[in-house]
């Protein structure tokens, strides 16, 4: 049945139910990210994984939609697709470093949206500037250059990890800003993380078109985090996702619409202080739950 069914209109079902139920407010984010099922490659034809990019509402705790395409390349092309499907007007985009594309960045603008995009080696130029500018500041200890920096410090079971956030958005000496309609902020992510006497660095750059707030700055970088924690990692743990076999394209990415369906129904559940795998069995288990959480639909 599920290979019969046309993912495009079963994924339009989707997006209507998620827009009765959820209203994506000014100033939420919304991420995106790509995630690949481990066991839908099909070794005897030789065919590719299935990939799918995701947009997650990370206040929320809502899958919006999803685009399933053929292999992580085409991450490029699969998110304008994604952006035809969700409203994010008054949201902050963010993507990782594949999605940081000049027509996404004028997409997002288009739409009314703010952006926060990773920069990688994919934007040569850019990346290179930003982090030659980057150094350049912290050598001169930020003399003269507006900028605003904020920290914070994590810690649990053996783990302390701090952050020091650094945005500046005085960019007229940026020569490819011109070629970016939503450039008004660049930002530095220094992130040193103790386990006992191990010490790891990372430092990550972003483009942004948000206002210099590094507060609000710092929050939409750990919002987009959510993608990973709070979807990603719980369809492979609570549903399994990645040792589904299911390779028929139709009905992978329509029993992928699904779990996202359900997991998005099992978060708005509130009265049950459990994880998500617990609320499965309880919703197997009990019907009274059961009805509880098709109610919400």
């Amino acid at each position: 049945m599920f290979s019969l069914l046309r993912p495009e209109e079963f994924e339009r079902c989707f997006v209507s139910w998620i827009h009765a139920v959820f209203k994506i407010g000014d100033g939420q984010t919304v991420a995106i990210d790509g995630k690949t099922p481990r066991r839908s490659y099909e070794r005897p034809s030789n065919k590719a994984p299935i990939h799918r990019v995701d947009a997650w509402a990370a206040q929320g705790g809502l899958a919006l939609v999803q685009v399933t395409t053929e292999a992580k390349s085409n991450e490029i092309t699969a998110i304008p697709e994604l952006f035809k499907l969700v409203e994010i007007k008054g949201c902050i985009v963010t993507i990782d470093a594949m999605g940081c594309q000049k027509e996404n960045a004028r997409q997002i603008l288009d739409q009314n949206a703010d952006s926060v995009l990773a920069l990688k080696g994919n934007q040569g130029n850019l990346r290179e500037d930003v982090e030659l500018f980057s150094q350049h500041a912290q050598q001169g200890h930020f003399k003269d250059i507006p900028h605003q920096v904020y920290e914070t410090t994590d810690g649990d079971h053996g783990r302390v990890e701090v952050r020091r956030y650094v945005t500046a958005s005085d960019l007229d000496w940026l020569e490819e800003k011109a070629k970016w309609k939503i450039l008004d902020l660049i930002g530095m992510v220094q992130s040193e993380r103790h386990i006992g006497e191990k010490i790891t660095r990372e430092t990550r750059y972003c483009s942004s078109g948000l206002p210099n707030d590094v507060k609000r700055f710092a929050a939409a970088v750990r919002d987009h985090w959510t993608i990973e924690n709070q979807l990603h990692w719980v369809l492979d743990i609570a549903f399994r996702e990645d040792d589904n076999r299911v390779r028929d394209r139709n009905a992978a990415a329509n029993l992928a619409i699904l779990r996202r369906f359900a997991l998005s129904l099992l978060k708005q559940e509130k009265t049950a202080e459990v994880g998500i795998k617990t609320k499965r069995k309880r919703a197997g288990c009990h019907d009274d739950y059961l009805l509880t959480l098709l109610a919400l639909s």
